[in-house]
Order: structure tokens, then sequence, then C-alpha cells
């Protein structure tokens, strides 16, 4: 196995096991998502309008739970120093944690959203539109995170920080994602879809050389 799936498939499984944040990000999103209908009312109008929004809202959120680990763990143990010398380089280690971030929550996040849309009363055809979304716009969430997650590495109690650092520069994210979900609903083409494919591919291409950066500068101090 390559360096890049071993450091990948380890991630994946820290995640998933107890404790890992993984689960926890699922059950967070689920229980958001089903107390809107529950404060909100009955209304299955107002609630299909408000559903992309809320659902996207619930996501970015859920994911923020488990991003403070991302990097924090390696430091502590002294896996971190391990896998900035190993002949991996650290923008692509980056790479494949931010990676194992998507695939672990975020990806089931996005499987799971497709249910809970039941409770918004979304047609086929939005439910289609906010997975798709979520699919191409999870990545962005992950990989933004990443770069938070290693300024904040060295921070005591830098989990409280990280969400004021991440949550502005995901609004694009959840501004395009809920506007891809709302065109569908109405029948009209906007850009939406493509301003948010455009807004993830260039987060993940930027995100492992800050986030590389961001991980050096704090092991140096």
């Amino acid at each position: 196995m390559s360096p890049f799936f071993a450091l990948l498939s380890r991630d994946i499984r820290l995640a998933v096991r107890a404790g890992g944040g993984a689960t926890l990000a699922l059950a967070f999103f689920a229980c958001v998502v089903t107390l809107v209908p529950l404060g909100v009312g009955s209304d299955l109008r107002l609630l299909s309008r408000i559903a992309g929004g809320v659902l996207w809202v619930a996501a970015v959120l859920a994911a923020l739970l488990s991003l403070d680990r991302l990097f924090q763990a390696d430091f502590e143990d002294g896996s971190l120093d391990l896998i900035v010398l190993s002949p991996l380089s650290l923008e692509v280690s980056v790479l494949a944690k931010t990676t194992a971030h998507w695939l672990a929550p975020g990806l089931p996040l996005t499987v799971l959203s497709a249910l809970l849309a039941v409770l918004f009363d979304l047609s086929v055809k939005a439910t289609g539109a906010l997975v798709l979304s979520l699919l191409v716009g999870t990545p962005a969430v992950s990989a933004i995170g990443a770069v938070g997650a290693a300024l904040t590495l060295s921070i005591r109690r830098g989990g409280l920080i990280l969400p004021l650092i991440v949550l502005p520069l995901l609004a694009p994210a959840v501004i395009f994602g809920s506007g891809v979900v709302q065109a569908a609903q109405d029948g009209l083409a906007n850009g939406a879809f493509l301003f948010l494919a455009a807004f993830s591919v260039l987060s993940v291409l930027l995100s492992p050389f800050a986030a590389a950066a961001s991980v050096r500068l704090n092991l140096a101090t």
C-alpha cells in the first residue's frame, strides 16, 4: 500500500471508531435537521423553501465537530512529527487527511441528507439537487477546515477558535449550495452550481499548501 493510501486508511479508521467524531457529526446533523421542522411548524411550503439553507448550515456545523482533531491528536501523541519526516510530502499528507475527513463524516452526511429531506417535503428533483450540491461542496468544507485546524494546532483550546476562522470562509459554499436547491425548486437555471464547483475545486487545490505551511509554522515554534 502506498504511503498516501496508508495514511488515508488510518485516518478513516480513527474517524469511525468510538470517539473519532464521524458518528457524532452524523448524530448532530440528524438532530439539528429534525429539530428545525419542530420549531418552525408544519407549514410544508415554508419548510421546502428553507430546506436548502437549513441542511447546508447543519452539514457545515456537523463537519466542524471533528475538524479540531484533524491534526491535534497526531500533534499530541507525536505522530505528526513522523508524518512530517516521512517520504510523503507534507502537502500530500494533508491532502490524505483532508480526504479521510471528507470520506468519514462528509460523504455519509451527503447520503443522510437525502433521507432527511423528506421532513421538508422536498421534491425528488430538489432532493437530487441537494445531494449533488453537498457531494460537490462538502470537499471545500473539509479543505478549508483543514487550514483552520492547522492554524489553531498549537493554540490551547483551539477548537473554540476554529469555527470563528472557518465559518466566514465557508459562507460562499452555503450560499451557492442552498442556491442550487432553490433553483431546482423554482425550475430556473442559474450559475450557483458552477460557482459552487469552482469554489470547491479551488479550495481543494490550495488548502494543502496553506495547511502544510501552518503545520510547519506550529511545529517550529
